[in-house]
Order: C-alpha cells, then structure tokens, then sequence
C-alpha cells in the first residue's frame, strides 16, 4: 500500500454547510492500473473531483521549492469587450485598483495601457513612478494621453512593487517590457528564482536589459520564444511555453501588440483572481471561450464561425492579487488555482491546465523553437464575495486601523452567527455547531497532540487559548512559529492535528510549514479569515474567522477574531466531555456577551488617548503579562512596536527575575496586565516588586478591582477593563492596548495604516 494521499480540490473548505458527500480523509491506492481514474468526494465541500493517480505523487523537491518565495506585490488590470470606455475612464480604474492593493506594502507603482490619436493608431505605453500612487496619478497627467478616446476593446495592466530585486526605481518598476516597442508587457508578483541563467542566455542572444530585476526576463524571453514560433502560436500557448521554463512563485499578467484585446494571466503560488461582469439581462451565467485552434487574433478570420463558441457580446474583465480591489466592480470572481493560465479572448475566457509534453526528437530543449506544452481547459468555480464595498472604505474613521478597532464587536458577532446553538428562549447557548469541522472533530479528539502554527500576531491568538485548550481537550497542545518549523525539521507524525493560523490565508512561512505536515499525514487545519485562500484550499477543514476585510497592516479585529474562532473550536471538541459540561456552559455564556463587553472596553478610548500623550517621547515600554494574558503583552508589545516605532517587549511575568528587572528604573513605563484570573496572585506580586523599584506602573485592572490599584500606589495609572471568562479576558485586555499603540502613531505624526517597511500580507520568508 502506498503513502496515504490527502483530498485535494479546487475548491476551499466552507464554514457552514447545508449538506455533505460522505468520504474519508486519507485515501491509499494499491496496484493502480496506469491511466485509471476514480470519483473521490471531497470531505471538505459539496464538489466531486476526478483524480487520476499519477497526479497524486508527491511533489519534487523542486516544485516544493517553487513555492519558497511569494513578493509582496499587487496586479490588478482591466478588460472590457463590447463595452465602450473611455481612455480617462481605464485610467481611473487601474489607479484605483492600484489604491486598494496599497495595504499590501509597495514602493513604486505603474500601468500600461493604449494610446494613439484614434482606435487604428494605437500603440502601448508604459508609465512608472517610485513612491505612492498619487506620485504616478501625478506622471499620467503629464502624458500626452487621449482621455476621450473610446475604446470597444482594451487590456490595461498595472502594479505596485515592493522591491526584492534592485532599489525603488521607475527602470525597476512594473510593468516590464520586451522592447522599445513593448510589444510584450508583462506585471509579476512573485520572485522568479532562476533569472540568472535565463538572463545570460537571452544576453547572449542580443537582448539588453534595462532593470535589476529578476521580472525583465520575462517578456524578453516572451518575445524570444515568439519569434522563434513564427506566429505558429496563440497567445496562451505563447505564455505556457514562458512559464514552462520559469522557476520560483509567481502571478503573471501578459498583455502584447501581436494579440491586441488579449490578456493571459498565470498563476503558481502567489493568489489571484478573476472577476467578471456582464449586464443583467443576460440569459447565461458566464461567457467561456476555448482558443484552442486559434493562432493570433490577428488571422482570427480565417477560423470558421461554427468552430467559435458563442460569447458575449459586452463584458468586462478584471484581475486583482486581492478581492478588495475587486469587489467594488463586481461580486462573481474565480480563483485561479496554481498552474493555471486563464485567456481573455474576443470577450469570452478559458481556463487551462498546463501539461508538459516532450518535443518530437525526444529532447527537452532549454528553449525549445517548437511549443511543447500541451493543455487541457477546466472549469473553475464563479464565485460571489460576500465582502462589501463599505468594507474597504474607512467611512466616518480617519484611518483604517481606527476603523477596524472599532469593528470587533460586530466581527466577533459575525463569527459566532450560526455556529453558536441557542435554546428556544435565545438566551442560553446549547453548543457550538462548526460546519467546516463535523467530519473531523473525532478524529482530532484521538490525535496523539495538537500543534498551533502561525506567525507574528496569528501567533499569539495561539499562546492566548493552547491554556484552554489543553485544559478542555486534555491533550498536549503546542506552539510553533511557522518560520521555525522548517529551520527545526520539527518531527510532525500521522496522528498529529496541525492548526495553522493566518489572516490572509496567504503567509508564505505558514504555508511551508503547513506543506511541510501534509507530507508527513498529519491532519491539516486551517484558521483564516480570507475565503479561497491558500491555506483554506490546501489544510483538510479548518474555520473561516469572518473578521471582514482587515486592511490595515497592523492587525486588530483578526486577532481577537481568532482567538473566538479557536475558543469555539475548543468547545466542539470537548463536547463528548460530561466533567468539563459545567465549565463549557460558563464559555459559551461569556461568548454570548463578549462584543458587548468590547463595546465597552472601547469607551476607554479618550483615556488611551490621554495616556498617549504622555507617552508619546518615550524610547521604551515594557509590557508585563501571565497566563492567558501572556499573550496581551506580546500583542500590545508587537502593536506598539510595528506602528508607533517605539521599542516595546512584551514579557511574560514570572521571567521578570531572570534579567527584565534590570531595565526598570523610575523614567521606564511599565504595563502590567493584572485582570482576576487564576494568576492574579502572582500578578499582584509582580506589581509590588516593581513598585519598590520606582517603576511608573501602568496597570490594567478588572472594573471592579480595588485591590491591586491601592497596591500600586497613587502614581500608578489604572485602566479598567469589563469582566469576562478568564480564558476570554485576553479579548478585552487587548482593547486598549490597541488603542493606545493608535494614538502613540498619531501623536508620534507616523503613518497608522502603512507602517515602515512592513505589509499586510507577508508572502516572502
């Protein structure tokens, strides 16, 4: 019997499910007959796939490498097809698309669209500039462009970068182009790691390269290859005989002068997506064209009409690295799962699966001048976004991170919609339904342990509930930093349940590390807030968090969405536990009105506030924590930290001895998280310890605490919290800490949402 294989689908795991195809999680295969396909159901969905065995080898060591490295970019490009628009009109969508995928971290930005006098003089252009995107709104308008120019059918491409090959430079910046001519253009999100050689062999063949970046490769072997082809080619076999000799992780977006009104875009790692829209009136749900037969739309005459399938006559296209650039042009999107290249073409779109064929003498050339990728058109799931455009707009907030702040009590409402029983009165809460989780949940109460993975802030929504989780499951239950599981060679076993955690469903560490486990048969399963994401699609269930679109780069309404989602799942999993029913009740009850209770936490908003100004020309802080508070502290420390630039450490309390307690003098600002809980003692100690040591104590007390605050002393600052469930405290203590690291960035004249040298989705280890 072979290596246990895991479902694999095209289509993520859902949080709640009407119905379900039964079906196992591990499947093996003896003695498979070359060539045999079966009907496996996905347990993870209501989709059905055909698998065919030979596909269900492991990956190679090379294609575990491709997927190493992810930039941190964003693509977003228009096409419309039987839908006049005007030249200005393109413009304002590729800039806006662009400012929608700002909080991802970028330093330069530009697009490429078509310009000329008229629709029968049109050549491409490119325009780049370092620095915001206002910097090229301001560099388009010196352009000698044509706003009024009309166009029926047009293909505009743009991108911000953020610079991992040569410093931020309009010669660095995307898009990339083949020529002076650009009669090939190219935006890239990804690092493509072997450009070097692909780089000497093209010099070698006369090609100059203007830029230090790995991405210039491209469309100059893009044209290479088409020369060679002598327009024996379509543009997607064009673009999969480029991508064929490519190594590394990318989303690519094509755009050339031979196929004019064509996109090709391909995918391998780093996310992207497809959005459509069409008139309402139309009868069929979407428009799918198969260019295969096609050579260029330049000689798409000499194909008979009855060969052609039927396409819409006015549609527009879009391609976005996120759906917050999407959703306010449209709700049906795809996503593109890795190795597929998606054509635009005469207002219709294929999908294909790359397949790799040997050329006829039986050699695989480097650069071959025949095409020697073959492919196969497959269908890819329209889906409707349930984000709205008010979503990723800051509204009556003056900046995103303010906003998303404020937002946690509906995003924890959201959450637990549908997933929390109530009895018939409303008020009690029976039990904790997951759907994503129904298939599985006996199969991780016999795990030999739990693993938390994740980076940064996902990390610490982990330390926060591995105390309860232990404590309901009664089994041992592990932290990893996703970065470290790789470096360690941590040994994962089959019987091992591995939890990654990520926000945007994206981080590459967590990635590795979730890939990593698969290959070893542990059961995979995902925590995310991003739908269709990569770890959704790739973990074996897992639980959507429904925070809401989270856009600003220091994350807030995530975390305390997490540790709700992972509280809840602790709850699902000791439901078959008869000792434990009484302290599961409390939970659920202290779940119930838990956003209440961050409404209130918020009140304290005008108290952060004052107390940032008093902080504000500090150079250090340190945060004390114990318990499930440890991880306020390292949270409040890394919010600090990662916003308002001021050096912060979080520390866990009953280390304090072990070398700590020399940093602390009467100028250093101390927090000390002290709310009732079963280290509250301890706690209490700590704050006396610090006291007598002239610390200026900043504590964070339960509301109806007095205790420690006349222990404190009348110099101390004290910020009092509303009461919940000890293991639900770090939800409320968080609060104010969130506040105060906001007003710190203000008042310290930084920028909130985009902070130095950091970006929202960290897709490069």
């Amino acid at each position: 019997v072979s290596t246990p294989v895991h479902t694999d689908t095209t289509r993520s795991w859902l949080p709640e499910l009407a119905s379900r195809k039964p079906g196992g999680r591990l499947f093996r295969f003896a003695h498979v007959p070359t060539g045999s396909r079966f009907r496996l159901t996905s347990t993870r969905c209501e989709f059905a796939v055909d698998v065919d065995p030979l596909s269900l080898k492991r990956a190679s060591p090379k294609s575990q490498a491709s997927r190493s490295f992810r930039a941190m970019c964003g693509i977003f490009a228009y096409c419309n097809y039987g839908t006049p628009t005007k030249q200005s009109v393109v413009v304002d969508k590729l800039l806006n698309g662009l400012r929608r995928l700002e909080y991802r971290g970028y330093d330069s930005a530009g697009i490429a669209i078509d310009n000329g006098p008229n629709v029968d003089q049109l050549v491409p252009i490119v325009i780049r500039e370092i620095g915001k995107i206002d910097n090229l709104q301001i560099q388009v308008n010196k352009e000698n462009l044509y706003p009024d120019l009309c166009f029926v059918n047009h293909c505009g491409i743009g991108h911000t970068r953020w610079a991992t090959h040569g410093p931020p430079a309009p010669r660095n910046s995307h898009p990339h182009t083949s020529d002076k001519t650009n009669e090939f253009l190219v935006v890239h999100n990804g690092i493509i790691t072997n450009h070097q050689p692909l780089k000497e062999m093209l010099q070698r063949k006369g090609f100059t390269f203007e830029s230090d970046t790995d991405t210039e490769v491209i469309p100059k072997l893009t044209k290479y290859l088409f020369d060679k082809f002598q327009n024996k080619v379509t543009f997607r076999q064009l673009v999969m005989e480029v991508v064929r000799q490519l190594q590394g992780a990318f989303a690519l977006i094509f755009k050339s002068t031979h196929y004019p009104g064509e996109l090709v875009a391909a995918k391998r790692g780093s996310p992207l997506l497809m959005g459509i829209v069409e008139p309402e009136k139309q009868a069929q749900t979407h428009a799918v064209l198969t260019s295969e037969g096609f050579t260029t739309s330049k000689v798409l005459s000499e194909n008979p009409p009855s060969k052609r399938q039927k396409v819409k006559p006015h549609v527009e296209y879009y391609f976005a690295s996120d759906a917050s650039a999407m959703v306010e042009h449209t709700k049906r999107v795809l996503h593109l799962e890795d190795d597929d290249v998606a054509h635009l073409h005469d207002g219709g779109y294929g999908i294909y699966r790359m397949e790799k064929t040997t050329s006829v003498g039986g050699i695989e050339s480097p650069v071959s001048y025949e095409p020697t990728v073959q492919s196969a058109e497959v269908e890819r799931t329209v889906e409707t976004l349930k984000m709205e455009v008010e979503q990723i707009m800051k509204g009556n907030f003056k900046h995103f991170m303010q906003k998303e702040i404020h937002e946690q009590p509906e995003s924890m409402t959201q959450g637990m919609r549908g997933r929390m029983v109530m009895c018939d009165d409303g008020k009690i809460v029976e039990r904790i339904f997951l759907g994503g989780m129904v298939n599985f949940v006996s199969t991780i109460r016999r795990s030999r342990r739990i693993i938390l993975c994740g980076c940064g802030t996902s990390y610490h929504s982990a330390i926060a509930v591995r105390q309860l989780m232990e404590e309901l499951t009664e089994l041992p239950v592990t932290l990893e930093l996703a970065s470290d599981v790789l470096d360690r060679q941590c040994p994962f076993f089959r019987d091992d349940t591995c939890i990654f955690i990520s926000q945007s469903g994206e981080t590459a560490d967590t990635l590795k590390a979730m890939q990593y486990a698969k290959e070893r048969g542990a059961l995979c399963l995902g925590i995310v807030n991003t739908v269709g994401s990569a770890i959704s699609r790739g973990t074996d269930c897992g639980v959507h968090i429904n925070a809401g679109a989270e856009i600003g780069v220091a994350s807030t309404k995530a975390y305390t969405c997490q540790i709700v989602a992972m509280v809840m799942l602790a709850l699902a999993l000791s439901e078959d536990s008869m000792s434990r029913a009484h302290r599961r009740k409390e939970i659920m009850q202290s779940l119930l009105e838990l956003p209440n209770q961050v409404r209130k936490a918020l009140e304290l908003d005008q108290q952060m506030l004052a107390l940032a100004a008093e902080l504000k020309e500090e150079h250090s802080l340190l945060l004390f924590g114990r318990g499930y508070n440890y991880a306020t502290a390292l949270e409040g420390a890394l919010k600090v930290k990662e916003v308002a630039l001021l050096h912060s450490e979080g520390i866990l309390a009953g280390e304090m001895k072990h070398g700590p307690l020399a940093l602390v003098d009467e100028t250093m600002p101390l927090i000390v998280v002290a709310t009732r809980d079963s280290s509250y003692k301890k706690q209490e100690s700590v704050v006396q310890q610090l006291k007598a040591r002239g610390g200026r104590l900043i504590l964070i007390v339960s509301e109806d605490d007095d205790e420690i605050a006349k222990v404190a002393g009348n110099n101390a600052t004290i910020i009092r919290v509303p009461v919940v469930e000890d293991c639900l405290q770090a939800v409320v203590n968080i609060v104010p800490l969130q506040l105060l690291s906001y007003h710190l960035t203000v008042l310290r004249g930084h920028n909130v949402d985009q902070p130095r040298n950091l970006a929202k989705s960290v897709t490069v280890e």
